[in-house]
């Protein structure tokens, strides 16, 4: 797959990973680029978090982003904030930039850890003098535990793409979570506009997005412009949520452990927001999860998430389906366990409710919970 117009990428391996593997991604526009940032509720952040916030707030374009995969450099003191600085610099003085501040940085991985700085010193003009226009590179040099990279693109009707980047797989949840999504297009927007439709996108998408319930501290989602094309601002905006919910059902599909992607739409809220949430909790009940991984059609699990979830319901209406089998409707239905039990064997599993209280939508996505999350988990750090 190929970088919209006005990108260049690579991936190397800098030393970071003991693996071997790529562990650190560059991505470069030839000019200014727009950009919009989404990033992390949880109170412990990153220094690169904290870093790039403080630069979306000055709106000031930027030119360049360096990730690092395999060490969060979090929770690491005043070194760590020194560090993340450092990767910056790096990448400004490699890319023969006036201004260090026009790179975003990203870092992924155990937190707690002092980064290995020049290790990241010494990989960036190898970075630099692989970029190219392809996105492989890059989406390989981002991943942790994640099992492949996950890549999506659309094209619009005038000629410009939306191409987008994502890693994530375990500690996955709302407001973010471990993954980085990175959403880039050559379509001309004005940063404003961006920033309003990148926000929607991300409260539609990455945050209905759940794996385990724990959300980390280095998360962010960016969305980059490189403003070559014309693009009706309709169409763009449409094809950033499909690119981004196509990145979000990759990250839940490839979730630590997991066999099964859980998609839960919800219909009939009293608003959007009480669907939305109805969705979320359902994906996130790590009860519902663990039934779907045993190919358990307990319905039971799903109507009590959704009363939990705080979402308005008419008790009396609720209806319940699993893989497209009624199991409830203001009481329990007939239904062949066995065939539906059979049916959720399968590496797609759909459930949907409708709240009956009015005409919200919502949907939200998830895995089922496997022994190996555990397993994954238990000896990530040993």
């Amino acid at each position: 797959m190929k970088l919209p117009l006005g990108f260049r990428a690579s991936g190397v391996h800098a030393g970071i990973k003991p693996s071997g593997k790529p562990d650190l991604a560059l991505l470069v526009g030839d000019g200014p680029l727009a950009w919009a940032l989404a990033s992390t509720e949880n109170l412990v952040k990153a220094p690169c978090v904290v870093r790039n916030r403080a630069r979306a707030a000055s709106e000031q374009p930027v030119r360049a982003l360096l990730v690092n995969a395999g060490n969060a450099n979090c929770a690491t003191g005043e070194a760590g904030i020194w560090d993340n600085e450092d990767m910056a610099a790096a990448a400004a003085a490699g890319l023969e930039l006036e201004k260090v501040q026009e790179v975003l940085t990203a870092s992924t991985g155990v937190i707690g850890q002092r980064l290995p700085i020049e290790a990241v010193r010494r990989g960036v003009p190898a970075a630099v003098a692989a970029l190219g226009d392809e996105v492989a590179p890059f989406a390989e040099a981002i991943l942790t535990t994640d099992l492949v990279p996950k890549t999506v693109e659309v094209r619009l009707a005038g000629g410009a793409r939306v191409v987008g980047v994502a890693k994530g797989s375990g500690m996955i949840h709302p407001n973010l979570a471990t993954m980085f999504a990175f959403v880039l297009t050559d379509a001309i927007v004005d940063q404003r506009w961006w920033r309003r439709a990148w926000a929607r996108t991300v409260r539609r998408t990455f945050n209905q997005l759940t794996v385990d319930g724990d959300t980390s501290t280095n998360d962010m989602a960016i969305a980059l412009a490189s403003q070559r094309l014309p693009a009706d601002p309709d169409e763009l905006a449409a094809a950033l949520e499909a690119v981004a919910a196509d990145l979000a059902r990759a990250i839940a599909r490839d979730g630590e452990g997991a066999t099964t992607l859980l998609t839960v739409r919800v219909r009939g809220g009293r608003s959007v927001d009480d669907a939305m949430a109805a969705a979320r909790g359902v994906a996130a009940s790590s009860l519902v999860k663990a039934a779907v991984h045993g190919r358990d059609p307990n319905w039971g699990r799903i109507l009590s998430a959704v009363g939990q979830s705080g979402a308005v319901a008419d008790l009396g209406a609720v209806t319940v389906s699993v893989q497209g089998t009624p199991v409830y409707r203001g009481q329990p239905l007939a239904f062949d366990a066995a065939a539906l039990s059979q049916a959720m064997r399968s590496t797609d599993v759909l459930v949907e409710v409708d709240l009956a209280a009015g005409e919200g939508q919502g949907e939200a996505w998830g895995c089922d919970l496997s022994a190996d999350y555990v397993t994954i988990n238990a000896l990530y750090t040993t």
